[in-house]
Formats: C-alpha cells, structure tokens, sequence
C-alpha cells in the first residue's frame, strides 16, 4: 500500500496482519497495533521523543542480565504486572485472589527441605520467622503435594543473588504440602527494599517523584498438577511502605499479620523476640506451568548500594 497520510500507515499494518494464521497472534498484535498508533497519536509524540523512547527499550535489555532483570521491573513499576495478574486470576479478574506478582528474583532448584526447617543457611541480618501456611482448593479443601518455593530478603533488604555475603541459595527453599495442605518453616523477618535505580525504571520513577520501596514480604510459588501455578507475596502489616509499593502489588488478601512475640520461648526454644506469620492460599485448577525464571545466577563483587528515593508530596 502506498503510504498518503498518517491513517494509512496504521491501515496498512493492519492488512498485512490479517496474513497471520495463529488466532490469537492475530488478535494480540492486532489490538497492539491500535493502541501503540493511538498512543503514538494522543501524545503527539515527537521524533526526539520517539528515538529516546527506544533508546530506553535497549536499555531495558541490556540492563537485564543473570542476577537483575530490568524488564520484568519497569513492568511491575508501571503496573503491568499486577494488572495482568488480577485479570487472569480470581476467576479472572471477578473475585479476591492471593495470587500476586512473580518478581525478578524467582529462581529454580532452591533446596528441598523438610517441614519446620530454616532457610536460613548463612548468619542473616533479622528477628527470626515462624511461618505456617496452608494451602486449599477453592471449595477450601486441603491440597496435599504441592511444592511451595519460598524467597525472601533478609532484615536488611537484600536478595542472597544481591548479596556475596550470603551463600548461595540462602533465604530460599522448597517445602511439600502435608495432607493438611500446611507447610511450616523458620526464616528472618524480611525487610523492606528499593528496587533499583541504575536504568529506566530509575528514571521513570525520578520524573514522578516516587519513591523506590517494596514493603517487606515473602514469595510462595505453589506449584502442583492440575492446578494453575500461583505466586504470591505475602506483605508484612506494620510496613510503612503498604499503600505507596512501587510495583502497586500489595492487595488486601496477601496483607499477613506478622506477630511480634516477647517475653515467651520461641518454637526454637530461643529466647528474645521473634515473629510468627500463619497465612492461607487459594489456588484454581488450571494448566500446571512453571515460567521461564527472570533470573539464573548469583551477582559478584560489592552488594549494591540501597539508594531511596523520597516520594514527592
């Protein structure tokens, strides 16, 4: 087609899109087209603007590596993730879920560990962690045999792929439901973090005055045939940061009660303070799929700097 005004250009993608022979490619990139040209029409986007709009889309890739993932970032920091979660859960989208955002810290063969274990392999910054979960179907029936990986950070807010003074592994683990559909396990009261500010998502957050915090929690991803795999972030209640979280994850349902216990023996037999966190999850039936991890190895050198951004009033 030859090219006459700015409406032709999106007619034309269009036609040679109907020579696609997968359904849903066509109507996914369909709908993209007629967005993005709208978009591209609404903003009355300038030239300079497009090539620095794609210079950032570079600089998503290549800030990606084995230990960082900045794509996966910038999509939960503009909402994308949490959107597409609540869409494709909950009876899509109609009722309260306690699925919740992958984030870029998930990675495969974290250790097996018995009920009750500690996934604290290493000295960690932290209170210690009692936590109970349970697992139920949604007509509240135990599921038994369902892998549960855990991850976290430790009291100081970092990710043991972030962090050399943590061994490898540290902070993560793999627990089997009983036929209660309970896991139990000892651990660190997780802190609160920044997301990094290094590339775009840096800058996207710099231009609309936020601030860079997650509130603290604790990743599950259930995982068990013929049910949907689930991840979900459990969010600690006294956190500061609940209404403001940079990735807009926090949802009523994954708001844990993380009791604080003084004066009294911990399950350890410890003394001191330490907390206690019980918490219940609902998965669906679905088609059982582990994702691609967003990453795969461990960083080296220096932990990074924990820069905080101040959020503007």
């Amino acid at each position: 087609m030859i090219i006459r005004t700015h409406e032709d250009v999106t007619t034309a993608v269009l036609a040679e899109l109907e020579r696609a022979t997968n359904p849903r490619f066509k109507e996914i990139m369909t709908q993209a087209v007629k967005h993005l040209h709208g978009f591209v029409r609404d903003a009355r986007l300038t030239e300079p603007e497009f090539h620095q709009a794609c210079a950032w889309i570079a600089q998503l890739g290549q800030l990606t590596t084995a230990s960082h993932n900045e794509v996966v970032l910038i999509s939960g920091s503009l909402g994308i993730s949490s959107l597409v979660c609540l869409l494709n859960n909950g009876d899509k989208g109609q009722t309260e879920t306690t699925a919740n955002l992958m984030g870029p810290f998930w990675r495969e063969n974290s250790p097996r560990m018995a009920k009750g274990s500690s996934i604290v392999q290493t000295p960690t910054a932290g209170v210690p962690l009692f936590v109970n979960a349970w697992v139920r179907d949604q007509q509240g029936r135990p599921v038994e045999g369902a892998d549960v990986d855990i991850w976290q950070t430790s009291g100081e807010g970092y990710y043991e792929n972030q962090d050399p003074k943590q061994s490898d592994m540290n902070l993560r683990g793999k627990f089997s439901t009983d036929n209660q559909g309970h896991i139990a396990f000892q651990s660190v009261k997780p802190g609160a973090y920044p997301i990094p500010l290094s590339g775009p998502v840096g800058a996207l957050l710099r231009a609309q005055g936020r601030h860079n915090m997650r509130p603290a929690h604790i990743h599950f991803m259930i995982h068990k045939s013929g049910y949907k795999t689930q991840f979900s972030q459990v969010y600690s209640s006294d956190d500061p940061h609940l209404e403001t979280d940079v990735q807009f994850g926090v949802t009523q349902s994954l708001i844990g009660q993380y009791v604080l216990h003084s004066g009294e023996p911990s399950p350890a037999g410890d003394t001191g303070p330490w907390f206690s966190l019980d918490h219940h999850f609902v998965i669906e039936p679905g088609q059982t799929h582990l994702p691609k991890p967003p990453i795969t190895g461990k960083s080296t050198g220096e932990r990074p700097l924990q820069q905080v951004l101040a959020r503007r009033a």
